[in-house]
């Protein structure tokens, strides 16, 4: 099975943004920052799902990165299939912190079961036939609608991108850098959405380069 090893998100400030994502998270190697001021505004196109076990430890999770200066996008609530919220943490990225179950079973922990890359893309057949000839074997397809590999240690998926933003809470809009580079033992290429993979822990000229070379995104949701 195709490993991701971890997601590095691309953040101005990497030792502040470390700080908080260990005091609100403690994800370890599995979530990694580096530096990076390349133009982004409004909807990224991907949203990172942390999966815990009950509604006490999401709403630790939820609160610990609230005071770390996330904003709510979604308040932490019971839904039709579980207890769940989003937020957006303070460079940019949305995260969304959910459980199955409606009840608590026992002291709320920091404890996250699955970390699941949610990826908006354009065109979800194409984006799943691309990474299928990667490598990646489909563990999940719904159409053109949802499709989940089957990945170690962090989960991928993908989404048509205006159903992300919708399940964010956010606008599908959006323009500049994905501020996002995905490890893993796939090797190193730009997917057709401009999202840059890196062979494991990828040196920072090898990893600069190829961000050189991703095609340019077009994310205003006139043209999605």
């Amino acid at each position: 099975m195709l490993a991701i090893d971890s997601v590095t998100l691309e953040v101005p400030d990497p030792a502040t943004a470390q700080d908080f994502y260990t005091g609100a998270f403690g994800l370890g190697p599995r979530l990694r920052v580096d530096a990076s001021r390349e133009p982004t505004t409004g909807f990224r196109g991907f949203a990172v799902s942390l999966v815990v076990s009950q509604p006490g430890t999401v709403n630790r999770l939820f609160g610990a990165a609230l005071d770390g200066g996330a904003t709510t996008l979604k308040p932490a609530a019971k839904s039709f299939w579980g207890y769940g919220g989003v937020l957006r943490d303070p460079y940019g990225t949305i995260w969304k912190i959910a459980t199955s179950s409606k009840k608590d079973t026992g002291p709320a922990s920091r404890h996250v079961d699955e970390i699941v890359l949610l990826l908006g893309v354009r065109d979800v057949a194409v984006t799943k036939r691309f990474y299928v000839d990667r490598g990646l074997t489909v563990a999940k397809s719904f159409g053109r609608k949802y499709v989940e590999f089957a990945t170690s240690n962090i989960k991928l998926a993908l989404y048509g991108r205006r159903a992300a933003a919708k399940d964010a809470g956010v606008s599908p809009d959006g323009d500049g850098s994905h501020r996002l580079v995905i490890g893993s033992s796939a090797g190193t290429f730009v997917d057709p959405d401009g999202f840059v993979w890196a062979a494991g822990a990828v040196a920072e000229s090898t990893r600069r380069e190829t961000k050189r070379e991703q095609p340019a995104q077009s994310l205003s949701s006139t043209n999605l």
